[in-house]
């Protein structure tokens, strides 16, 4: 029997810039390419972002294939014109995107190629897949004991938009990634009473740019480095680009930095936190172990009373149901295998999106778009023989 799966179109799960990026990619090489997104538009995950939110890295260096990002969007561009970016990007390349489809499981399809089963009991048969659901699907709040009890309000940061509902309120913001840090700012600057910060890790800290040279620049150049050679570069850059601020409880960190971006979390661009620690505006605090009633409980066993307690405990990947059963993850949950591999035991499955790179997300979804599209064209070229 003839095998017709690259008659098929190839599937990309989720309408944001990974999705996006590989669609176009696709497009561009003669592959019919069908977005599902499972919300009302494109580029859902950043309309929700926080309203001062902008990229870290630089607009140059953070555009998809095929279209530059806009000059006046500046240098460090606002989320409302990353949003603004997608949504013409999807135009620009006349993507064909389904919006309101949710893919809520991947199997082999009988005749070969991926079986989707989708909202409303659609069953899509694809040639291939690509899974650009997002490194930051689910929000994750951590199951601290007592936390059923605290009457105050608990908020993972996915939910928090600007300052304004705590003006005048004493909050406390749980971790110390990009996000947390940038929130605690934001607080301060928008009337918080009081801002303390938690800290489990204590981050690295560098500055976003430094003489006009940003620090993602950096980052691409180090990035095929031995590790142990860039955590020694990386300390001697932190120490002269951040003060020591152990006195007031943010000490140097102990770890090297890019053993921890192989961890998966990737330094910390300052956009204000080491000023507002530094005056005493925000108060690092030792890490949250549990809640008491209207008390926090801190690792050095401080007890807190936030009236509000604002989560940037990060993401979880929530792969498990759409492909757990195709072994095709790590112990993590992570794919195995990302952008242009295929996991072993899953030919034609693609994932990108899912790692946190140094050299900034956008660019290595735009790179990794690219690689797929080249593996998807060639494996649609190997098949058309066949069919003939």
């Amino acid at each position: 029997m003839a095998n017709t799966t690259h008659d098929h179109p190839v599937y990309v799960i989720g309408g944001g810039p990974g999705g996006l990026a590989a669609a176009a990619a696709l497009r561009e090489r003669g592959v019919r390419v069908v977005v599902l997104e499972k919300s009302g538009s494109v580029g859902a995950s950043w309309r929700g972002h926080y309203d001062r939110l902008r990229l870290h890295t630089t607009r140059r260096l953070s555009g998809l294939p095929g279209l530059a990002m806009p000059r006046s969007f500046g240098r460090w561009v606002s989320r409302d014109n990353v949003v603004r970016y997608l949504e013409r990007y999807a135009e620009f390349h006349e993507l064909e995107v389904v919006t309101g489809v949710e893919v809520s499981r991947i199997d082999p399809a009988p005749g070969g190629g991926w079986l989707l089963h989708a909202t409303g009991g659609r069953e899509l048969t694809g040639s291939a897949v690509v899974v650009a659901t997002g490194y930051n699907h689910t929000p994750h709040v951590p199951e601290w004991p007592g936390r059923d009890t605290y009457p105050g309000e608990l908020a993972h940061a996915a939910y928090y938009r600007n300052p304004r509902p705590y003006e005048g309120k004493d909050v406390l913001v749980v971790g110390t990634g990009n996000t947390g840090a940038e929130i605690a700012v934001d607080l301060v600057e928008g009337g918080a009473s009081r801002v303390r910060l938690a800290v489990r890790t204590v981050p690295h800290i560098v500055r976003r740019s430094t003489a006009g040279w940003p620090a993602q620049a950096t980052g691409i150049l180090v990035r095929r480095l031995p590790v142990r050679l860039v955590d020694r570069a990386g300390d001697l850059m932190c120490r002269i680009a951040a003060p020591d601020l152990s006195a007031r409880g943010l000490p140097r960190p102990t770890t090297g930095l890019y053993s921890r971006v192989k961890e998966g979390a990737i330094p910390v661009q300052d956009v204000g936190l080491l000023g507002a620690v530094k005056r005493g505006a925000v108060q690092p605090v030792a890490a949250v172990e549990s809640f008491d009633g209207d008390k926090v409980v801190l690792a050095d066993g401080t007890r807190i009373s936030p009236q509000a307690v604002i989560a940037a405990t990060g993401y979880r990947r929530a792969l498990d149901g759409l492909v757990g059963h195709l072994g095709v993850l790590d112990g993590r949950g992570h794919p195995v295998a990302h952008g242009a591999r295929t996991p072993p035991k899953a030919p034609g499955l693609y994932f990108t999106g899912f790692t946190n790179p140094i050299s900034g997300m956008l660019r290595e979804l735009a790179i990794d778009a690219r690689k797929i599209a080249k593996s998807i064209a060639a494996a649609h070229r190997a098949a058309r023989p066949a069919s003939a």
